[in-house]
């Protein structure tokens, strides 16, 4: 025989139900402690401040300050009295220049004016005759042969600074000189990329000869110049 199951014996007959009520009653526990809220006890306090009536201290008193009074307005001017000037003035005579025909014209002898010698530079393209380089007397072109001359005198004292050649520094040294009037080297200038050339073009320029003048209308005149000197590592 097969045993028979009381049907009110049976515990998974209202699950269901109580399921529904269990997890309504834990939404309802979970809402009421999410709104649950507290407050501080209020106690009442005397904020209002303890002022005593009367002050130690004595609060001076501002003291008015009295301004002076307007100065007066100034008085009225006196009226002046115009007083006609009756003392006589003088003309003064204006004597004319001009000569009369009566008036002997007196010869001046003509006035000997001296010739300014002034010193001006002639440009070495442009001068009459050009500078004399030593050894260039009896040249027939003496401006080819002074151009001619110049590059010798360079290629012969040239020296390449030992300090330059280590930093392998090089470039070109453009120098400015003049020729003077007694055929001196003077007013040197020069500009390049590094002071060890400077000082080397310098030095080969200030072992220039002594030249014959430049002459202009046949009188010496200054002769600027300038040649570029380049020094460049093998």
């Amino acid at each position: 025989m097969e045993p028979k199951k009381n049907p009110k014996a049976d515990l998974r007959r209202n699950s269901g139900l109580y399921f529904v009520l269990g997890l309504a009653l834990v939404m309802a526990l979970v809402y009421v402690a999410l709104e649950w809220k507290t407050y501080d006890e209020v106690q009442d306090y005397d904020i209002s401040l303890n002022v005593e009536d009367q002050l130690d201290e004595e609060v001076p008193m501002t003291e008015q300050i009295k301004t002076p009074p307007p100065p007066p307005p100034p008085a009225a001017p006196e009226v002046i009295e115009v007083v006609e000037d009756e003392e006589e003035v003088e003309e003064t005579v204006i004597e004319s220049t001009e000569t009369s025909q009566e008036e002997e014209v007196i010869e001046v002898e003509d006035v000997e004016v001296d010739e300014v010698d002034e010193d001006i530079d002639v440009p070495f393209a442009v001068i009459e005759d050009v500078p004399i380089f030593p050894g260039c007397e009896g040249a027939k072109d003496k401006r080819a042969c002074f151009n001619e001359k110049m590059q010798d005198h360079i290629r012969r004292n040239f020296r390449y600074p030992e300090i330059a050649q280590e930093m392998g520094i090089q470039g070109r040294v453009n120098v400015m000189f003049t020729i003077q009037t007694d055929g001196s080297i003077g007013n040197i200038r020069y500009r390049g990329p590094d002071k060890n050339l400077e000082a080397e073009a310098l030095r080969i320029i200030e072992k220039l000869p002594k030249m014959t003048p430049g002459k202009q209308r046949g009188r010496p005149v200054r002769v600027p110049f300038s040649i570029p000197i380049t020094f460049k590592l093998q």
